[in-house]
């Protein structure tokens, strides 16, 4: 796995994050992807509150504990609900979480995420080995297991989360299985079985004149992950599932 960075003329998401931070708006955030349609991400949705994060989120914050690593964190907004303190509607505020630290490859997130107040961002992929380490949870949202990138890689991604945890730590973790896609109207399911995992997608972003390079992202069914998990010398249990075939998971040692 690499350990490197997004340079400022490569980072769209991080282009669109801080112009909406400084302005208040943004463009359009274009997604490409050789499997799907151009698709939009809204980047409002990325600076949402406790209350608009959907129900799988809230799950993953009000089960945070201790020292905290928001992986991703992307503009902040996990890492500030636990650092401000939230208000469930059926929980009280979470007062388990002693540290969050957030972290992400693209500067421009990061430099926002300041800017909103977030206390300690940095911008460090997950695999250098500067990162500080014992922490209590880890936090993989917005489809955590996507950084894999391919199915081949996600041992290699839990081998290095259980090196960054304390002994009795913990991984909260979301993905969704993308079965669904490839569902015919008798349920059956036109999955090719001899090619490349259903779960593995590709990704670029383009932002005004900013333009990505092309990513592999990783979506993987609750089983497999398990599965994996447990390859790895993890435990690994099923906590909540979505409305679309999402879910998410505690993992643990």
């Amino acid at each position: 796995m690499n350990t490197t960075i997004l340079s400022k003329d490569k980072d769209p998401m991080g282009a669109a994050i801080l112009d909406y931070q400084t302005s208040g708006e943004a463009g359009k955030l274009r997604v490409l992807s050789s499997m799907f349609e151009e698709d939009e991400m809204p980047v409002k949705h990325l600076f949402r509150n406790f209350e608009e994060m959907p129900k799988l989120e809230q799950k993953a914050l009000t089960l945070a504990k201790g020292k905290v690593l928001d992986v991703g964190a992307g503009a902040g907004c996990h890492t500030l609900a636990l650092q401000n303190g939230f208000q469930a509607k059926d929980a009280s505020a979470n007062m388990e979480v002693s540290s969050v630290k957030a972290i992400d490859i693209s500067p421009l997130s990061c430099e926002a995420m300041r800017l909103r107040g977030v206390k300690d961002a940095e911008c460090i992929n997950l695999f250098d080995e500067h990162l500080s380490t014992d922490f209590d949870t880890i936090l993989l949202l917005m489809n955590g297991t996507g950084i894999a990138g391919k199915i081949a890689n996600l041992p290699a991604l839990f081998h290095r989360l259980k090196a960054l945890l304390n002994p009795r730590g913990q991984i909260l973790i979301d993905s969704s299985d993308l079965k669904y896609i490839y569902e015919n109207e008798d349920g059956s399911f036109d999955i090719n079985l001899n090619g490349a995992y259903y779960g593995e997608v590709d990704y670029q972003m383009i932002y005004k004149n900013v333009k990505g390079d092309a990513f592999d992202w990783l979506y993987v069914d609750f089983p497999l992950l398990k599965s994996i998990a447990e390859s790895c010398g993890l435990h690994c249990e099923l906590v909540a599932e979505g409305e679309h075939y999402d879910y998410l998971a505690r993992i643990y040692q």
